[in-house]
């Protein structure tokens, strides 16, 4: 069932957050179906309730344009169909505003992030106030970001500016976007902190409480980059030097304080490269693309359930799911 993602966030606000996880590719949209569904082995598995949980889908611009985007929604749709069970959003991820109208007018997706946070404030409002009319003519949800992430993933590069929070308010009610990114001290890509940095929960406290009650935030550049896959990687011939993420423990703090969907990318990938570095090491005869594949998707739908336990959706579906109903 794909709803937009102000459904979800209404059951979410305060209580946990909900994974916003990228795909690129079949196994990682099988792994990814399954980890919500709390199945690990097989498609056919009985949904696990206990674990269970709604999230979000999303697409970047890069994985649109890796080979074609009418690849990905097919998968989608299929996927929609193996796993009826499941409860989900369609987001365009850092969209251009031509890429976020591209996706309003497919039809196709309930929720786009127009990102214009590298423009001048006004120049901000004025694009994300544009998108906003037009997703909502469509009854799509419009996510916007103020302020800037560092790091760097895809064609997305950025240098840290926390978002200000009477600026943020005085953004939300300009723009009349759905949903606001904001910069709390996180990266894009796997080396996202230094020393004993963190997320500033503090800053995060101060723009909540400046935002409309209720208004559901989104933190980017969240994966917490284990160290665990970063090693398997690196033991396989990978060179990824010293790498470090948003601590897990923090998601439920941040939840606390409006957020309401934390994005996650970087820890797929590691995942990703471990199984198929590992794979072809360890069996250096095999040119087979689906050997490390039937390893992956199990992997990758265990790795999916950690983090929804750690973002505290798991277990959430079956009460979201009959809300939704009733609706």
């Amino acid at each position: 069932m794909i709803v937009t993602t102000t459904e979800l966030f209404r059951h979410a606000y305060g209580k946990y957050a909900i994974g916003a996880y990228n795909i690129n590719n079949l196994e990682q949209t099988v792994g990814l179906f399954r980890g919500n569904l709390g199945k690990i082995k097989k498609n056919e598995e009985p949904v696990d309730w206990q674990t269970a949980a709604p999230f979000i889908l999303q697409i970047s611009r890069g994985a649109r344009s890796y080979t074609d985007k009418r690849f990905l929604e097919a998968m989608i749709r299929a996927a929609d169909e193996v796993f009826p069970e499941s409860v989900f959003a369609v987001h365009l991820d850092h969209g251009t505003e031509e890429t976020c109208y591209d996706a309003i007018d497919s039809g196709f997706y309930s929720s786009v992030m127009i990102d214009a946070s590298h423009e001048p404030f006004e120049k901000n409002v004025e694009i994300t106030k544009r998108v906003v009319e037009r997703a909502h003519a469509k009854g799509v949800v419009v996510e916007a970001e103020l302020g800037q992430l560092g790091g760097v993933e895809e064609d997305v590069v950025g240098s840290v500016c926390l978002t200000d929070p009477e600026q943020a308010a005085e953004f939300v009610r300009l723009s009349g976007c759905d949903s606001l990114a904001v910069a709390i001290g996180t990266s894009h890509g796997a080396y996202k902190f230094s020393g004993q940095q963190a997320l500033r929960l503090d800053v995060l406290k101060k723009i909540q409480a400046a935002l409309p009650e209720g208004f559901p935030l989104v933190m980017h550049g969240s994966s917490s980059v284990p160290k665990e896959w970063v090693d398997r990687i690196n033991a396989a011939g990978g060179k990824l030097g010293s790498t470090s993420g948003v601590n897990e423990k923090e998601y439920i703090g941040a939840a606390k304080q409006g957020v309401c969907k934390i994005n996650i990318d970087t820890d797929g990938r590691l995942v990703w490269c471990a199984i198929y570095r590992e794979t072809f090491l360890k069996q250096p005869e095999d040119f087979d693309p689906r050997t490390p594949g039937k390893v992956f998707m199990p992997a990758y739908a265990e790795y999916i359930i950690h983090k929804n336990k750690m973002l505290g959706s798991a277990g959430q579906l079956q009460s979201v799911t009959k809300i939704l109903k009733k609706a």
